[in-house]
């Protein structure tokens, strides 16, 4: 297997989260993809973009066509997009029209990854191996699973995302 580069475009969401105890809130802070993607020691070539710093509740369709014109202008054709949880179907579905002819894979965590009890580095991790390996099209890879970006939904009563 060729070693490709891979882009990453960081959207925020609660994987770029952080609690602030005085203020009794999360905030979503520079981007922790970069140091994440350091400590695990990936040795291909990889490209950070922090796009924005949105809670993806927070996207408007304008920013769904930014990372989508990100990922088409880009001269990657593996694609990782870091995102929130509560929306990353839509951008999945905005990326599937507006993006042909590349592997994109969205992830996000359930937990912020600046806590010890997290998923985001497992997912970020599903997402990078979806990314090599997968043939063109947009993938979402959450809890141990990778789905169809087309054909899957967050069920929030059950905490993970489940295949339609």
């Amino acid at each position: 297997m060729t070693q490709q580069a891979i882009l990453v475009l960081t959207t925020g969401g609660t994987i770029d989260k952080n609690y602030f105890d005085a203020l009794s809130e999360y905030q979503i802070v520079d981007s922790g993809i970069p140091a994440l993607l350091q400590e695990a020691r990936v040795a291909l070539p990889v490209r950070v973009v922090e796009l924005m710093r949105k809670d993806s509740l927070e996207l408007t369709e304008a920013d769904r066509l930014a990372v989508a014109g990100a990922a088409r202008e880009a001269p990657e054709t593996h694609v990782v997009v870091t995102h929130g949880t509560d929306t990353m179907t839509e951008t999945a579905r905005v990326l599937a029209a507006e993006v042909p002819g590349k592997t994109i894979c969205l992830t996000g965590a359930l937990s912020p990854a600046r806590f010890a009890e997290t998923d985001a580095h497992f997912n970020l991790g599903m997402a990078f191996a979806t990314a090599q390996i997968a043939p063109p099209g947009v993938y979402i890879a959450m809890s141990g699973e990778v789905f169809d970006g087309l054909k899957v939904r967050k069920d929030r009563a059950a905490g993970k995302f489940v295949a339609i």
